[in-house]
């Protein structure tokens, strides 16, 4: 390699340098304590397992994200981690076996083979909470609650939430007898927001005409609350789950808005992002001139089936990273005290001292003449009178 792309990174992947490491560590640190302020606590699961173990339960998507490699003490294929949630799953299935409801939170990196379509990291710092066992509205409405008090934690403006029900377009699918190619033909072309092609794959299928009506009208049931009297005019006649899920999401959303400073939520039932691992209510956080979602989440349970204690689930997840290059928040000042080097006792006692109080104190080191403001320092220890003491800089 030559020497000038000695220093060049993957694509989508990238370092964070001092000053924007301090905004995330800080912000790291602020997430945590909000999570444990609600009752979450901090899992922390292996960057690399077994593949077998890595995606069970999790689906051909995590699959496709996932880097392979082989152990060498083994021969076995391992993974690393593309996604902490089915992680969490199995520590709630598998290890902590508890039949009271469990929350858990979690913070690490993830790695993807691919970024998104809209060009995104490669390599998530991955933060979430998880709710298991407990299958109610106001567990839902707890994580989305949760996910809210993130977002103003972050500094994150004009947030705009959108709730949908996975369980919709399943009763419609399933009343329209759509084989699994037609299912996943108008899954897609509803996500495109395609009117036409939704209309032709209808026109192409058995269904009778009512529901195909009922199918399409999903494009135009998107806006505030008003959406879910209308989706209840429109779906007259639909299987009872989706009443069921209608009946969810006003559950949901009148639980969220008693929630103080609370924004209004939005409503998109045609919007089914996860559709293959999501079982019920699902939400996604948007803002202004970014053109993919900074946080998702939802219910999806059964996911504990796999390691044999199927549990109820809910939760939400995003990317810290991404989040850093969203907020408002200001950087986070670098301070600290500059120390003479020497070999005085009480010096090495007092710089001591003012560490074990948190202070940040840069001791210089031999021969260095290098200004106070390159090591980040405001103030500096300097001998008066025979006693150590603090000055600001000038």
């Amino acid at each position: 390699m030559p020497t000038k792309d000695r220093w060049l990174l993957p694509e989508g992947v990238e370092e964070l340098l001092p000053a924007e490491a301090r905004r995330a560590e800080h912000l790291r640190r602020r997430l945590l304590d909000l999570f444990a302020s609600w009752g979450y606590e901090l899992v922390m699961p292996p960057l690399i397992e077994y593949l077998d173990s890595l995606l069970t339960g999790a689906g051909q998507d995590l699959d496709i994200q996932t880097f392979k490699l082989t152990d060498h003490l083994t021969g076995r294929l391992m993974g690393i981690r593309p996604d902490m949630t089915p992680q969490a799953a199995r520590i709630d299935a598998h290890y902590l076996k508890r039949n009271a409801p469990v929350r858990l939170c979690y913070m690490g990196s993830v790695l993807h083979t691919r970024a998104d379509e809209f060009g995104g990291s490669r390599e998530p710092l991955q933060m979430g909470a998880e709710l298991f066992g407990h299958t109610g509205a106001d567990a839902d409405a707890e994580i989305l609650g949760l996910m809210i008090e993130t977002l103003k934690l972050a500094d994150i403006a004009e947030a705009h939430i959108d709730l949908g029900h996975v369980g919709i377009f399943r009763g419609l699918a399933e009343q329209a007898q759509l084989n699994p190619e037609q299912e996943s033909d108008l899954f897609e072309a509803l996500q495109r927001k395609a009117r036409n092609d939704v209309m032709t794959l209808l026109a192409s299928s058995r269904a009778p005409a009512v529901t195909q009506k009922m199918l399409l009208s999903l494009l135009d049931l998107s806006g505030d609350h008003a959406v879910l009297t209308r989706a209840r005019e429109q779906c007259r006649g639909a299987p009872e789950k989706v009443m069921h899920a209608l009946d969810a999401l006003q559950a949901v959303a009148e639980r969220v808005a008693r929630q103080p400073g609370a924004p209004t939520l939005y409503f998109d039932l045609a919007e089914l992002s996860g559709y293959r691992y999501y079982t019920g209510i699902v939400f996604s956080a948007f803002v202004p001139g970014h053109g993919r979602a900074i946080a998702r989440g939802g219910r999806y349970d059964g996911i504990g089936r796999a390691f044999g204690r199927e549990r109820a689930a809910t939760g939400f997840g995003a990317d810290l990273r991404q989040w850093l290059s969203l907020s408002t928040s200001a950087a986070v000042p670098l301070s600290g005290i500059l120390a003479p080097d020497g070999d005085d006792d009480a010096l090495w006692a007092e710089i001591m001292r003012l560490r074990a109080e948190g202070q940040r104190v840069v001791r210089r080191l031999s021969n260095d003449k290098s200004p106070a403001a390159e090591f980040g320092c405001d103030r500096e220890l300097v001998k008066r009178d025979g006693k150590w003491k603090i000055e600001v800089l000038k």
